[in-house]
């Protein structure tokens, strides 16, 4: 029996089976691979999505905190009002922000909303151990860093996003203030992000609490996912990152799904190859030991092989029936000829099978061949045969073997190449697909232009070029009121055409990028000053063209800054801060121009920062004080009042008037500061004087616009116990009193009734009106300089002042001329009726020192 087995007769369907085993383990091992392929190729572009989701989440919602952060470093001293009010218009933007806390020394005393997040005020930082790591590690970083998710001191849970703000000292260095703490709602931005959509077919894991990356605590999803070989994605944070893990819900298919069909068709396929060879060579070995007795008819018949023997010499040709029955012949037992057999087979086979019977028989070796026949009715089927040459002592040559029909395994070869070639379709597909989705991640949604993310990546390339770059910053004038009268579909379409506009004038190498709500940049290589501001010109012209939108006329412009380095030692984030600056310069000059950053802006910026630096360094340092002038009554010249002015002590400079500082002080907001220290100084001197027995009756204190619009102002006023008739208040004419609004009013009529009288400071040179001083009833009005200094040369001059001086009787107004330099003012005014008078003529500013020598041993000139 073992003989039998391993008889040179079953070595050919040995080899085969072997190489349908080997064929078919790699066939499946490969069907695997790519079934595993696109399952992990389709939930990785699953993935893409949301991590694009949740990294475009993220960076909007700390985006929109950058603004605020700014404020800070501009407005250190700010209190719960204007954090509330600069906070609130981040929350019209569409985000998943919860609150903002500020954190000044890393205790919060800020927040916006306050309802429901009053506990998280007086929260420390340091002292709590949640929160304490991400604080200190913002601030010594000094970069923003997102935390979480924490729990909440005012409840739920958060990913805070903390941004360490450092202010400006005088010494050129800076200071640490706090923490501006954003939250962005876990629950919020799960969902926005796509993470509790009930379509989704993947599970998904989290991992990088506080953005430590793949070596992080897993904050969503099972342990299961990470632990079952998922596709993983890199969520990029603006300091660390996130991990994001997927695998398909329910886990990974154990096999692929078309495997077993796959191993059905192959061992079929294995089967109708080895079998006939088996029995074939069984046959052929049965046949050479006796020909006569063969005894194989019943497994041929069952194999569906077919059995031929061809006389070479006289090409006669013995048919059994399969094979009749394979070629479409009748079972007649007729003899067939050579003839026979080549009329079947198909035209374009003919020849290659006549050429493999022809060399078999020349070499008197083995045969094999595969073709198609054609079968009478026409239909085509395809054969494979094999043979052996046999000669007998004393006989004719012969060919003696066997057929069969391969059309099912040639119809399974085809459908296997057509399977390859679909995948390879689909891995295409896929790959069509990521490059889209990346194209989404780099690209606006609305005007299809680059944004913020693609010209980072844009200005990195820029910096390794080493050529003249320019970069232009453009932001839309008057865009808003547009957005808020017609809505959001007229502004889309005005942000449409905008981007049109800018992209028609760019050249094809410009790159041009949208990076936010209304702004633009554009990106130019290898352009000069003049070609830049030629671009300039056509985008702010074409930029004024009216758009219509159904059937309203909408006008806009555009603001421009531009900034330009020759690429030696380019910084392109600096280039784009230059151009920033330069917008800024367009804008406060008017709007709907282009500026150029250039040595002058850059010199004014370090100079308005030096002084910025110092004026905040002065607050703390007490540097601001207190200068007197005093006031003289017009017909006595006896001193019947002083105005307390600020100047600043600086340690280099010396003392320094409002001209120098006041400037600055009103764009870092603390004009109000230095205003309460002048009036709280003021009031210790005073309070000294009267104890000196010195008989100055009333001090005057100016007042900013600013502070008149503080809603805690009377509060304040009313713990200082200023006793009534000793201070006024003087208002710059400036201050428009006939159209003012509510709080200011409020305000004013409130210090008159704390015994605070109203002084109209620098009237003739702003707005107000005699319906003014009718609503406002002050105290006193004081005409400036510039129209008491020409009285002594000008009639005309003159008469207008005394105009005044009738018009401030006539309403019970007392008169005070300011700018008197000289003994003929004095005299001059007080023929017109002037009551006080002041200026260099009668006293100087001096301090509280000198104001009281000067008191105490003045000699008074004579008017004449």
């Amino acid at each position: 029996m073992r003989r039998s087995v391993l008889s040179s007769a079953n070595l050919p369907a040995a080899i085969a089976f072997a190489v349908l085993v080997i064929c078919a383990v790699l066939a499946d091992r490969e069907n695997r691979i790519v079934s595993d392929q696109l399952a992990r190729a389709d939930v990785l572009a699953k993935v893409n999505i949301i991590r694009a989701k949740l990294e475009g989440n993220i960076n909007g919602n700390l985006q929109l905190t950058r603004g605020l952060v700014s404020a800070i470093v501009t407005e250190p001293y700010m209190g719960q009002q204007r954090f509330a009010a600069l906070a609130s218009n981040l929350f019209e933007q569409e985000s998943q922000l919860r609150n903002i806390a500020g954190a000044p020394d890393l205790v919060i005393s800020l927040m916006y909303p306050m309802p429901g997040n009053e506990k998280a005020i007086g929260l420390d930082y340091r002292k709590n151990d949640a929160q304490r790591t991400a604080a200190l590690r913002a601030r010594d970083l000094r970069a923003p860093v997102l935390a979480g998710p924490v729990d909440l001191a005012q409840g739920g849970q958060g990913f805070i996003g903390r941004f360490p703000v450092f202010v400006k000292t005088a010494g050129g260095g800076d200071r640490f203030w706090g923490i501006v703490s954003v939250v962005v709602d876990v629950e919020r931005l799960y969902k926005a992000s796509g993470l509790f959509d009930g379509n989704l077919d993947i599970e998904i894991a989290l991992t990088g609490k506080d953005g430590l990356g793949g070596t992080g605590d897993r904050f969503f999803g099972g342990a299961s996912v990470t632990r079952a070989n998922p596709v993983t994605e890199t969520v990029h944070l603006p300091s660390g990152s996130w991990q994001i893990a997927a695998i398909p819900r329910g886990g990974w298919a154990a096999s692929a799904k078309n495997a077993w069909a796959l191993r059905a068709i192959m061992a079929l396929a294995g089967a109708l190859v080895v079998l006939p060879i088996l029995v074939a060579g069984r046959l052929f070995g049965e046949r050479q030991k006796n020909f006569a007795e063969l005894s194989l008819e019943l497994a041929l018949d069952a194999s569906g092989i077919g059995v031929w023997e061809h006389n070479i010499a006289t090409n006669e040709l013995v048919w059994d029936d399969r094979v009749n029955e394979i070629y479409g012949r009748p079972a007649d037992g007729k003899p067939r000829g050579y003839d026979d057999w080549a009329s079947a087979i198909h035209p374009q086979d003919i020849e290659r099978a006549q050429r493999d019977f022809d060399a078999a028989a020349a070499v008197k070796g083995p045969y094999s061949s595969q073709y198609r026949i054609v079968h009478p009715d026409g239909e085509i089927r395809h054969v494979r045969t094999r043979a052996t040459y046999f000669q007998e002592r004393n006989n004719t040559p012969r060919m003696i073997g066997a057929e069969w029909d391969v059309t099912s395994d040639v119809v399974l070869n085809e459908n296997l190449v057509r399977e390859r070639q679909l995948s390879e379709l689909r891995n295409a597909e896929l790959e069509v697909a990521k490059g889209r989705i990346e194209h989404v991640a780099l690209h606006d949604s609305l005007t299809g232009l680059p944004n913020r993310r693609y010209l980072d990546e844009m200005l990195a390339k820029t910096a390794c070029q080493g050529e003249r770059t320019a970069l232009l910053h453009m932001d839309l004038d008057r865009f808003k009121q547009i957005n808020d009268t017609l809505g959001h579909a007229a502004g889309d379409a005005m942000l449409m055409h905008a981007s049109k506009v800018i992209t028609a004038n760019a050249g094809r190498a410009d790159f041009v990028a949208r990076i936010g709500g209304d702004e633009f940049v554009v990106i130019c290589a290898g352009r000069d000053d003049a070609e830049l501001a030629a671009l300039a010109d056509r985008i702010i012209d074409e930029m004024r063209q009216p758009v219509d939108f159904r059937g309203h006329q909408c006008r806009f412009g555009v603001s421009i800054g531009i900034a330009a380095n020759t690429g030696e030692g380019l910084d392109a984030r600096q280039l784009l801060v230059n151009a920033d600056l330069a917008l800024y310069r367009a804008k406060s000059r008017g709007r709907n121009r282009y500026e150029f950053f250039n040595d002058e802006l850059q010199s004014e910026i370090v100079q308005t920062k030096r002084t910025a630096d110092e004026i905040l360094g002065g607050l703390e340092r007490n540097e601001f004080i207190v200068f007197y002038q005093p006031q003289f009554d017009a017909g006595t010249l006896e001193i019947v009042g002083v105005e307390a002015l600020a100047r600043w002590r600086h340690p280099t400079r010396g003392i320094l008037g409002p001209d120098v500082f006041l400037r600055v002080a009103e764009e870092l907001n603390v004009v109000a500061l230095i205003d309460r220290t002048v009036l709280k100084r003021t009031l210790v001197d005073f309070e000294r004087w009267q104890l000196q027995h010195l008989d100055i009756p009333h001090v005057s204190v100016n007042v900013s616009a600013r502070r008149l619009e503080d809603k805690d102002l009377i509060d304040g006023l009313r713990k200082l116990n200023i006793r009534e008739g000793t201070v006024s208040f003087e208002l710059v004419e400036s201050i428009f009193l006939d159209e003012n609004d509510d709080l200011v009013a409020w305000n004013i009529e409130h210090i008159k009734d704390l015994g605070i009288d109203i002084e109209i400071d620098d009237f003739g040179t702003g707005y107000a009106s005699i319906v003014s001083l009718l609503k406002l009833q002050p105290r006193r009005l004081k005409i400036d300089r510039q129209l008491i200094t020409p009285v002594t040369s000008s009639l005309p001059q003159r008469r207008l002042v005394s105009s005044i001086i009738e018009i401030g009787k006539s309403l019970g107004i007392e008169v005070v001329a300011e700018g008197v330099e000289t003994m003929e003012h004095a005299r001059i005014l007080k023929e017109l009726g002037c009551d006080l008078l002041q200026g260099y003529a009668l006293g100087r500013p001096m301090d509280a020192k000198a104001l009281e020598r000067f008191a105490q041993s003045r000699k008074w000139p004579a008017t004449g």
